[in-house]
């Protein structure tokens, strides 16, 4: 069933008509500073819980329910974020989430003692849980189709340096300020960019959506004066229909919701399974806990790496065989990494994963999950995939104490390649292409649609 619609020109037709300014720069810096919270907090609980469980303060199972606790928190954070994004809009939850993850990330750091730690962290991921599906899809409304994989791929190393920062932070600040500053950091940065949000605009796409078709107007007609000033023409933007709201269960996004779910699920094991475990790891091989986060902090150097190549790869190979090869590399590489037994090999092969695994978060997670659902119901489906994804993450930590009890690292990143053998073998099968095509096409393309068009693949937009 298509949207109903009416004649005329839709704000997303305004919008995907614009060049890139300084508004997309500006969308760019307030949605990814929210992002990079969301990773820097990502490895600061690797970091911390190293540390704690070294010096008595907690034991390997608190860690295991601390990190659970993290996930549950982030499972509701998520669902409710998705559905209260699309009910009352994406700015409103925007702030909401940045206020209760700010505040509990500082109530962590006055935690006297692990269990209340647990719960203060908890709450924390609630407020995390919802960035990852606003933040996105939030950017995804408002690029221009031709620029929207390079920009959510440049939003995706910017969060990714996140990853980097709190390796570093970890390293230099712990052995002189003990773990409890890894959560003021967080917590009063997100309550910073909780004052800078203020100037975020509401999608205009949510807004016609919801027939308030005067504030989209207001919000393009200023971003296109914008470009005005700047001596740009536009060119006149395409008459398509206006989108109405559309009910999220229907029979043609069982396979999308399927397929996002299965790479979520995938994602989010490799992520949690390896990068918050493994300060733990190379300390449980005989490494100080100094070393091992200096060992860290030279692996995460791949994340923004693999965001970067993602840049450039997922429009020109286009999505589908983006994520399928780097599906495969990141499997060669979790077992290569496995195997290696020197601090220098280790460094190296390391740096390798991570790149791999940030290639396929900044093409899966940024790009074309956004892609694939339309405007109606994007962060809804994104928080179910997502969703599905924290609940599988809640078993994830007891999974790998199991595994690296009986067999070590080696045992661990041989699950994980497998699973990323199947996300390959799953988006062969189910994936349909959406590169360089308009944001609510995408969502319509069917399955069978394999390969870029070749008007795509000869398009070369610079931003």
């Amino acid at each position: 069933m298509k949207s109903q619609s009416n004649s005329g020109t839709s704000a997303a037709a305004r919008l995907d008509r614009l060049p890139i300014l300084p508004f997309h720069r500006r969308m760019l810096g307030l949605v990814g500073g929210g992002l990079f919270i969301d990773n820097f907090d990502i490895f600061i609980a690797g970091a911390i819980l190293v540390v704690l469980l070294n010096s008595g303060w907690s034991t390997l199972e608190l860690n295991a329910t601390f990190i659970s606790a993290t996930f549950a928190g982030m499972l509701i954070g998520t669902i409710g974020g998705g559905m209260i994004a699309d009910r009352f809009g994406r700015k409103f939850t925007f702030q909401l989430n940045l206020a209760i993850f700010g505040l509990a990330s500082l109530a962590c750091a006055a935690a006297p003692d692990p269990h209340l730690l647990i719960v203060a962290r908890f709450i924390c991921g609630i407020g995390l849980g919802t960035e990852i599906v606003v933040g996105y899809s939030t950017l995804a409304e408002f690029v221009p189709h031709r620029s929207r994989g390079r920009w959510l791929a440049l939003l995706s190393m910017t969060s990714s340096f996140g990853l980097l920062a709190a390796t570093i932070l970890s390293f230099l600040l712990i052995p002189l300020f003990g773990w409890r500053v890894m959560f003021v950091l967080p917590g009063v940065a997100a309550l910073i960019i909780l004052w800078m949000r203020k100037s975020i605009p509401e999608s205009p796409r949510w807004l016609e959506l919801k027939g308030r078709h005067a504030e989209a107007d207001v919000i393009v007609s200023a971003v296109e004066a914008e470009a005005r000033a700047r001596g740009l023409t536009l060119v006149e933007p395409e008459i398509e229909p206006i989108r109405v709201a559309q009910p999220l269960f229907q029979r043609k996004y069982i396979r999308p919701l399927v397929l996002g779910s299965i790479m979520q699920v995938v994602l989010f094991t490799a992520l949690y399974g390896l990068v918050s475990w493994l300060p733990t790891f190379l300390t449980k091989q005989g490494m100080s806990i100094n070393q091992s986060l200096g060992q860290s902090a030279l692996m995460t150097l791949g994340g923004p790496a693999g965001a970067f190549f993602a840049q450039f790869l997922a429009d020109r190979l286009g999505r589908r065989r983006a994520i399928i090869g780097g599906s495969i590399l990141a499997a060669v590489m979790a077992l290569i990494f496995g195997q290696v037994t020197s601090q220098i090999g280790a460094a190296v092969v390391g740096f390798a994963t991570f790149c791999t695994v940030y290639f396929l978060i900044a093409t899966v997670q940024a790009i074309y999950l956004p892609e694939i659902f339309p405007t109606e119901i994007r962060i809804r489906c994104n928080a179910v995939c997502v969703g599905i994804a924290r609940i599988s993450s809640i078993g994830v930590p007891f999974a790998v104490v199991y595994l690296f009890d009986r067999g070590g690292v080696t045992t661990v990143v041989t699950a994980i390649a497998i699973l990323f053998v199947v996300q390959a073998l799953v988006m062969t099968w189910l994936g349909a292409e959406t590169a360089m095509k308009s944001l609510d096409s995408g969502s319509e393309e069917p399955p069978e649609s394999r390969d870029v068009s070749q008007a795509a693949m000869s398009t070369r937009h610079t931003s």
